[in-house]
């Protein structure tokens, strides 16, 4: 039988994802630690491990069959997946920050920066404010240190890296964890043998 594909994100979420897999019965083990290879067979499944952020492209285009990516890059990229299971696993918030020591700027000319200009734009609009939105990769803490920017869209388990960089959270765009995506396509392909991973995937993450 041809493995399913499966999308996975690099560092330390592979492991917690790995976990659940396992207590649903799929050993993932192949596809963890050091080695520098980038697909892993596991049984009935085969493992992409790749950026977070690519997960869902990959499922998406039908590289892979499935994949799991938090719940903040699948609201920035928009794509038409299926979601079927919220795991659980990488909780965090995505927040609103700005320097706990604000200087006061006209409301017109406020600049937020982020990695998530999609999301940030749809928030601004559901709070009906009007400002610009620069986009970053990495470092968003430093926008505001730097005045290249008021605020920052970000996420943060803590807090603690907002604090040292003199950052106040000032609002909660969404709550954000890893979810279980699926290709569409893949539903009517795939069938009996993706639905066997789907139901016991829901078993395990209801089961603790």
């Amino acid at each position: 039988m041809t493995p399913l594909r499966l999308a996975l994100p690099k560092g330390r979420i592979l492991d917690e994802v790995a976990a659940i897999f396992g207590r649903a019965g799929y050993d993932l083990s192949p596809a963890l630690g050091d080695s520098r290879r980038l697909q892993h067979d596991c049984g009935p499944l085969r493992v992409l491990v790749v950026r977070g952020a690519d997960v869902p492209t990959y499922v998406a285009h039908g590289a892979a069959d499935l994949g799991v990516a938090g719940s903040d890059v699948l609201d920035e990229e928009g794509r038409d997946l299926y979601e079927p299971l919220d795991l659980g696993v990488g909780r965090c918030q995505m927040i609103v920050a700005e320097p706990a020591a604000r200087r006061e700027r006209a409301a017109m000319h406020v600049r937020y920066a982020t990695k998530y200009p999609r999301t940030t734009k749809a928030y601004l609009q559901r709070r009906g404010l009007t400002a610009e939105v620069i986009k970053l990769s990495g470092s968003i803490e430093l926008g505001p240190l730097t005045g290249l920017c008021d605020r920052i869209v970000d996420i943060t388990q803590t807090g603690e890296t907002l604090r040292q960089n003199g950052l106040a959270i000032i609002d909660t765009v969404a709550e954000v964890s890893s979810r279980l995506v699926v290709n569409p396509a893949a539903l009517k392909l795939a069938g009996p043998a993706l639905a066997e991973v789907l139901e016991r995937l829901g078993a395990a993450v209801a089961a603790g």
